[in-house]
């Protein structure tokens, strides 16, 4: 009995993401999502592409990338509008009354002559285009070419939280499919307890076993539809983790369609992935654009040093009546030269040599790691396929033990110590092999992500049905 209570445990403990240690937790951004709409009365068959594009459309984590995505572009357009002319109108009226001592003219007494010290009031409309524009910055236009890099290394992020999500949902898709598989094997064991149960009600009925026979198969019974329960309440909590992720309500029933049998994976060598992954991981391709990024600002901030030319000037008509009025235009061109900012350039060169560092330190380390991830890959791959087969083979004996002990159990050799020793080990050896085969397929999911274009490899290399 020790080994049943051992695997209500392991029912009991087993999480959507801690499954036997493979899964990572996510992060839990990739766990929510955006749920729009009710559930459907009708219980849905959700294929794992189905699971995917609702993942790649409603997943929380995908949806602030993509926000961050857009936030960058908008610093790009903004860096864009400092290089180009800054145009506006003005369409003005003034009517005015002036103390002309204040602006400097002064009236000298006279008795014989009063001269007002008031002018106005007086009204005259003006209407005119202004213009500013930089002919020269060239800081101002480095810090644009940071900015579109720092663009385009968003919108690579953006490629790499699909990847991930790709990733979360495949792995919540399987371990539902691993749930569901135990619930059935969990489910025959029942049957089978059920069937040694009612086989030694019958031989205490003739006389042939005794009543410890009957009271033992009971209590397998009763310890297997317990197990069965604890596994039916695990899997209805991973369908609503995998339904949280893709952005399903919660009430709505769904079943899977697909399924993933074992199946050896020969698509490419471990150095023909870690080339592929070095060229298509957009995680990656964004850490180098991060780098040109700190590479431009560094540039501008050494640039901050250099002359700006500016040129500001406006042209319009101004009159009593804007028909009673007379063109006027002013040009004012000007070259401007930093001096002395007191530290302020050093620093802002400084703050841009260490980002820069940052940047690459952060560029070799998602290499190392990629290298670490399609290596670990491989070898959970390799250890995943060699624990099935060992399973299925420990399965089979199992079986061929329990079959025996059955046939002793009826002609009376033995009791039903036995045939519960042989139930226990063919449930364990149903365990391992499920556990085995999730964990292969787990390992063709995180080759796919290492590798990079998730999406389209997981679907290739489970080879769902």
């Amino acid at each position: 009995m020790t080994r049943v209570a051992d695997r209500l445990l392991v029912v009991i403990g087993m999480g959507l993401l801690s499954a036997p240690g493979l899964f990572a937790q996510p992060p839990n951004s990739l766990r929510g999502s955006v749920v729009r709409g009710m559930a459907s009365p009708t219980p849905l068959s959700l294929t794992l592409d189905e699971a995917l594009q609702r993942g790649l459309t409603f997943n929380l984590g995908l949806l602030d990338s993509e926000t961050a995505s857009q936030t960058a572009k908008a610093d790009r357009i903004q860096a864009l509008s400092l290089l180009l002319p800054q145009v506006s109108g003005t369409v003005a009226e003034t009517r005015e009354e002036l103390n002309l001592t204040t602006v400097g003219v002064n009236i000298p007494r006279n008795p014989f002559l009063t001269i007002p010290t008031i002018a106005g009031p007086f009204s005259y409309v003006a209407a005119q285009v202004n213009v500013s524009a930089r002919i020269f910055d060239w800081s101002a236009a480095r810090r644009f070419r940071s900015a579109k890099a720092s663009e385009q290394a968003a919108q690579l992020s953006v490629q790499g939280s699909r990847d991930l999500v790709a990733q979360a949902v495949a792995n919540a898709y399987l371990l539902v499919i691993a749930g569901a598989s135990r619930v059935d094997a969990i489910r025959a064991q029942v049957e089978t307890d059920r069937a040694l149960y009612n086989r030694a009600m019958d031989r205490e009925q003739v006389g042939t076993a005794a009543g410890i026979d009957v009271l033992r198969a009971q209590v397998q019974l009763k310890a297997e539809q317990q197990l069965l329960l604890a596994q039916q309440n695990q899997l209805n909590k991973d369908k609503l983790a995998l339904g949280r992720i893709i952005g399903l309500p919660a009430a709505q029933e769904f079943q899977l369609a697909d399924t993933a049998p074992f199946s050896p994976l020969s698509a490419m060598t471990q150095e023909e992935a870690l080339r592929t992954a070095l060229a298509e991981r957009p995680d990656y391709q964004s850490a180098k654009r991060l780098v040109q990024a700190a590479e431009e600002s560094l540039a501008a901030a050494r640039a901050e040093w250099y002359p700006t030319v500016n040129v500001n000037g406006y042209y319009g008509d101004t009159g009593l009546t804007l028909a009673n009025s007379h063109g006027v235009f002013a040009v004012t061109g000007a070259l401007n030269l930093n001096l002395f900012t007191g530290g302020r350039i050093h620093a802002d060169i400084e703050r841009a040599r260490a980002a820069l560092k940052q940047r690459s330190d952060e560029l070799s380390d998602t290499a190392a790691q990629i290298d670490v991830d399609v290596r670990n890959a491989f070898l959970d791959l390799q250890s995943a396929a060699d624990q099935v087969a060992v399973a299925q083979d420990n399965l089979g004996l199992a079986n061929q033990t329990l079959d025996q002990a059955r046939d002793r159990f009826s002609t009376g050799v033995t009791d039903t110590v036995e045939v519960v020793q042989a139930q226990e080990t063919v449930a364990l050896a149903n365990d391992n092999l499920i556990s085995a085969l999730f964990a292969h397929n787990l390992a063709k999911v995180s080759l796919a992500r290492a590798v990079g274009m998730t999406e389209q490899r997981v679907k290739q290399y489970l080879e769902v049905k």
